[in-house]
């Protein structure tokens, strides 16, 4: 598919070489490699990513961008970059840090990676699941604390067979993890949103409130766009219609929980566990109260961390770029 999208894009008029920046250096030469062969590519320097201010200083004058960072894209940023700035698209599926509105407003056009494989992050979704709804890191902080007990009731956890798992985002994401959850013989699949999907009759999951969806499921994962609607919608109000015994789920964007009333539910055994790819901010400092609990688990914002997506995902953002400077439909814009 993307091989066929190369070869078919039409060529730059006057042999024109457009300056293209690439926002953070760790992305995969893969598809920056495409890209070099048609712009001039400017590379930030700074690892494991740029500051601002590199970022203020080289976005002049580009043509396009490829951001990888959590940098604001703000009218600081375009008002750097000038009015000759055409095509802006991120190396990941998010695009919350860019003020969409104003770029629009400018005539920017949008994409993302969204298109790439979510199969990595349902997987994640899933061994979270287990990690936390089984007690096993629980487990393995009793082990090195030398407090294994040989008792019946040690450790004693409930198994995914037979329990309601509540999906709050029924998007690529949501979907992919029913499918890889069908094996487990789960009791019942519950989702939310705007509107029932046809997916979700397909795949046999029932369409509820949130609110009843809080109440009823073993399990809360969180697989939706952080947005204005979104943004704290896992807070001290909604976590208190969990069960005490639920685990939440987070692989989508850490501002969709508030962490301090997650904290408290936690130390207050409020609920039974949380497993989180994602925290406010990223990297989450290290002396965090959440990561002294032994009923909360954090992986480094790993969901998508394949070498095959990401790699996709430089081929998917190169795309996109040459597309929207050649004035073709991109592969994979921002809705």
């Amino acid at each position: 598919m993307f091989a066929k999208a190369f070869e078919e894009l039409p060529p730059f008029p006057n042999n024109w070489r457009p300056k293209v920046l690439i926002a953070n250096r760790d992305i995969p030469k893969i598809g920056i490699d495409l890209l070099e062969k048609r712009c001039d590519v400017i590379y930030a320097t700074g690892l494991p990513r740029p500051t601002r201010e590199e970022l203020l200083q080289l976005i002049r004058g580009v043509d396009a961008v490829m951001w990888g960072n959590n940098e604001k894209v703000n009218i600081e940023m375009l008002d750097a970059a000038g009015p000759q700035l055409k095509v802006i698209s991120t190396y990941y599926t998010g695009y919350d840090y860019i003020d969409v509105k104003e770029a629009r407003k400018r005539k920017i056009l949008l994409g993302n990676t969204g298109i790439a494989s979510k199969d990595p992050v349902a997987e994640v979704a899933i061994g979270l699941m287990i990690t936390m709804g089984r007690r096993l890191y629980e487990g393995f902080l009793k082990i090195k604390a030398n407090q294994w007990e040989k008792r019946p009731q040690f450790l004693i956890a409930s198994s995914i067979a037979g329990s309601t798992v509540g999906i709050i985002g029924f998007g690529t994401i949501g979907q992919k993890i029913v499918k890889r959850l069908e094996g487990f013989e789960v009791g019942e699949f519950l989702y939310t949103g705007h509107k029932p999907k046809p997916e979700g009759d397909n795949l046999k999951v029932s369409f509820t409130s949130l609110d009843d969806l809080l109440k009823r499921s073993d399990y809360v994962i969180l697989s939706c766009p952080l947005n204005a609607e979104t943004k704290h919608l896992i807070n001290r109000e909604t976590l208190a219609k969990m069960k005490p015994t639920s685990v939440l789920i987070n692989v989508a964007r850490g501002e969709i929980v508030d962490q301090e009333a997650l904290l408290e539910a936690l130390q207050n055994n409020q609920i039974l566990a949380a497993g989180l790819d994602v925290t406010t901010p990223e990297p989450i400092r290290a002396d965090h109260p959440l990561l002294n609990l032994p009923n909360c688990f954090i992986t480094p914002h790993i969901g998508s961390a394949t070498k095959e997506i990401r790699d996709d995902m430089s081929i998917i953002a190169s795309l996109n770029i040459l597309q929207g400077l050649a004035g073709v439909p991109m592969i994979c814009p921002i809705p």
